[in-house]
């Protein structure tokens, strides 16, 4: 939590009127406005947030405590607090009629360079919304939004911002909460030595998987030593990309400018060589993985996508991962589609 000088510094960084400043200060000194309660769909609860040094309410384990995740560890966050002061909504009802409701958010966020409300909603709550009253929640450029909401914050310079559940990056989600008790951990640590040699082994091999970087450490290193370092960010990985539970589709790098680095290198290699990256089929090809058929449906120059033959359910996974899954020999491909003519 930011300090009363830092505070003041971050007020006139992002140079917030004084009239303003007055709600931040209310935000920040007033319980929360409501107490959450589940139902029976819903799994409510409280988080005990490291940032904030206080719980934070979830009403629903689906969307709230995923955003919960998401601004816990977001470093542009610097603060975030749950049910903050209620304050009146005005629009109109489809047949005209002014509508006047009292409104309390889930959220109020104080980032590096910004502040506002957050409203958490699945994307099936705000169809209906928008159904029965389309001057409360809109969407628009594929963005949900709040006019009201929005209109409200824009007179104190703060921002409104509507959170679907289609937003939620599970990927993201796993990679978090399997990381969680080293992230949360004050005392985690790793020797100066085994520290060295494992940032040493992933220099050498930029993108080399998880997998193997731990099949590389068994003896000289703990798994946990090699999760630890992911967590303070001695070793980079896409916490985006890929789920760390599954090692063998995770690259590994030194940092993220190493990842960026190697990406780009891979590009150009492809650009030089003037055809796909190595081992990258073409969309319409076929792959064995995990002991299962896979249509490649998409090769973007980030992502492949692909589509389980037997029950067409769908994957992505990073070019990196799936290029270290041929050269391990645990993907390979059955049939190649050819070029266009």
């Amino acid at each position: 939590m930011l300090g009363n000088e830092e505070l003041l510094a971050w007020f006139q960084r992002v140079r917030l009127p004084e009239g303003s400043r007055s709600i931040v200060h209310q935000v920040r000194s007033s319980d929360p406005a409501r107490r959450v309660g589940g139902g029976h769909q819903n799994v409510s609860g409280r988080y005990p947030s490291k940032k904030m040094g206080v719980t934070i309410q979830f009403e629903s384990h689906r969307v709230e405590l995923a955003r919960i995740y998401e601004l816990e560890h977001d470093p542009s966050v610097l603060e975030y607090w749950d049910q903050p002061p209620s304050f009146k909504l005005e629009y109109k009802s489809t047949q005209g009629k002014r509508i006047v409701a009292f409104h309390t958010p889930d959220y109020f966020v104080i980032r590096s360079d910004s502040a506002g409300w957050e409203e958490c909603k699945t994307e099936e709550e705000l169809v209906r919304w928008v159904q029965k009253s389309p001057n409360r929640y809109s969407r628009y450029d594929d963005i949900w939004h709040c006019p009201p909401g929005e209109e409200y914050a824009r007179a104190f310079s703060l921002t409104y911002c509507v959170r679907s559940s289609r937003d939620i990056d599970w990927v993201y989600q796993r990679n978090i909460q399997f990381l969680e008790d080293y992230l949360r951990d004050d005392h985690t640590s790793v020797s100066p030595a085994t520290k060295n040699l494992l940032i040493a082994h992933v220099a050498a091999r930029p993108g080399i998987s998880l997998q193997e970087l731990l099949a590389i450490a068994d003896g000289g290193a703990t798994r946990d030593d090699v999760h630890s370092l992911i967590a303070l960010g001695d070793l980079y990985v896409d916490l985006h990309a890929a789920p760390l539970a599954q090692p063998a589709t995770v690259p590994v790098f030194a940092s993220p400018t190493n990842a960026a680095h190697h990406h780009q290198n891979q590009i150009a290699l492809s650009k030089s060589l003037g055809s796909p990256l190595v081992g990258q089929p073409r969309p319409g090809s076929t792959v064995a993985w995990d002991g299962r058929q896979w249509e490649i449906l998409s090769c973007g120059q980030a992502q492949i996508s692909l589509r389980r033959v037997d029950d067409s359910s769908i994957t992505q996974l990073p070019v990196a991962a799936f290029q270290l899954l041929i050269r391990e020999g645990q993907l390979t491909v059955t049939s190649l589609q050819p070029h266009a003519t």
